[in-house]
């Protein structure tokens, strides 16, 4: 890469795993990638469910889900860094023009392209009053790549990107999302070699 070219920014783009990925966290998986710059990268696996559901998860902390549609939704591993900590990926409450630069929420990531991240209890608390994001996937743990880490993984054919399609996310039923995933590229997982690269 050309010194002078500016680094590569996969905000907003799922990595899938390619067949020779090894690592249980991240065999077969897709994380969407929340934020990704020079000094690292943070996303949540969207196709790894935990054993436990929504309704599970209010009951632990002491709220009642109030939107029967989501109870039996799984909560997911979204990786291996804070496994104790939820994430709740969703659509925007409000439009850009209804509410510009600033989120509803205490501890919101806003991320170019659509979608918002939050941290604060009070997203799951609007979502215990029947309110909150319409669309949403909630993970405990998250999953991180330090400065250079992840651009290293990708020149070692680790991952292959895509830009997010957050039909994939919300839409598309858990064991179909690594299939449709590649299908952005226009790929299928039989096509893929897991030496693909290393000739």
């Amino acid at each position: 890469m050309a010194a002078d070219s500016a680094p590569m920014n996969l905000t907003h783009h799922f990595l899938i795993a390619m067949p020779g990925m090894e690592d249980k966290t991240f065999n077969r998986s897709v994380v969407y990638l929340c934020e990704h710059s020079e000094r690292g990268a943070l996303g949540l696996v969207i196709n790894k469910p935990s054993d436990i559901n929504l309704k599970v998860l209010f009951e632990k902390i002491e709220l009642h889900l109030s939107r029967p549609e989501l109870g039996e939704a799984p909560v997911f591993q979204g990786g291996p860094v804070q496994t104790e900590r939820g994430f709740v990926l969703h659509e925007p409450v409000f439009t850009q023009a209804e509410k510009p630069e600033e989120s509803v929420y205490a501890s919101t990531m806003t991320i170019p392209g659509g979608l918002e991240m939050t941290t604060s209890k009070d997203v799951l608390e609007a979502l215990a009053t029947g309110a909150g994001p319409r669309k949403v996937l909630v993970s405990l743990g998250y999953s991180a790549w330090g400065e250079g880490q992840l651009e290293s993984e990708l020149a070692e054919n680790s991952w292959l990107t895509v830009a997010a399609d957050s039909a994939v996310i919300f839409d598309t039923p858990i064991e179909q999302r690594y299939d449709k995933a590649l299908m952005l590229l226009g790929l299928e997982a039989w096509k893929l070699s897991p030496d693909a690269g290393h000739a």
